[in-house]
Order: C-alpha cells, then structure tokens, then sequence
C-alpha cells in the first residue's frame, strides 16, 4: 500500500443489475465517475470491486444509501445495507452509507445537460449518480 496521501475515496451507486462506482484523485478535490459494473453475479462483482479498491489505492468507501424523501427505509435500503455487510467482511477500508436521495434525479439532470439520449445516458447514469454521492460526501461529510 502506498503513502496515505496518494490514496483516494470511492463511492459506490449499488444496484440490483448495474454498480455505479466514481473516484477522488489523490488529493480528494475532484470526483471522476469511473466505471459501472454489470452484475452478472454476487462473486464477480464483488472480485471486480475488489480489484478496483487495490487498483485505485483506496482509503475510504462511500455507498450510497436509498432511504425515501421523509427518511425511513426502503426494500432498496435493505439491499444495500446487506450488500454493505458482505462488503465489510472482504475489505478492511472504512465503509460509509450516504444519504444518496435526489443523487439520481441529479446525475439524470447532469445527462440531460449534456444532451445526452437516454441509451447514452443508461450507461453513464450509475456512474454519475456514484459521483453526486462522492461529490455530497466531500462537500457534507467533512463538517
């Protein structure tokens, strides 16, 4: 592992067929949406996730969690908190769930701006969504 100061945080959009994943750089001031992972299946998913945290150097994880605009739980926030502990039982780096409402409805904006079709912005939509979560994290979650 490298020095402290090179490693970056990675947020996480968990989703039933595709994982959205966005990175800081090293000095955490700009977020990149990275890559969507397809799911194919729990093993693989969680191996490619795997390879991304040793790849990319990462010291913290933020997952976004689903919770419904008045703030209670969902059958989506069940899944991601299940996913969050089998998450945690493969990886020593600090995991955090986020509030990740509006994160969405956000990244479609961000699409929407870049003239994208929906086919384009489907691909790119977790990702973007990963990266409003990071984004929040870093400007909320510091204070």
């Amino acid at each position: 592992m490298s020095h402290l100061y090179n490693m970056r945080y990675l947020a996480i959009d968990y989703g039933e067929k595709r994982i959205g994943v966005a990175i800081t750089d090293p000095l955490k001031i700009f977020v990149t949406p990275f890559t969507t992972i397809e799911y194919k299946s729990e093993k693989t998913m969680l191996k490619e996730l795997l390879n991304i945290f040793k790849n990319q150097e990462i010291e913290k994880i933020i997952i976004g969690l689903p919770i419904n605009l008045e703030g209670n739980d969902t059958i989506k926030t069940t899944e991601v908190r299940t996913f969050h502990t089998k998450l945690s039982k493969i990886t020593k780096i600090p995991l955090v769930l986020w509030d990740e409402r509006y994160s969405t409805s956000d990244a479609n904006d961000f699409l929407k701006q870049k003239g994208l079709n929906w086919k384009e912005s489907r691909k790119q939509i977790d990702q973007i969504a990963a990266a409003v979560i990071l984004k929040n994290f870093l400007e909320y979650g510091k204070k």
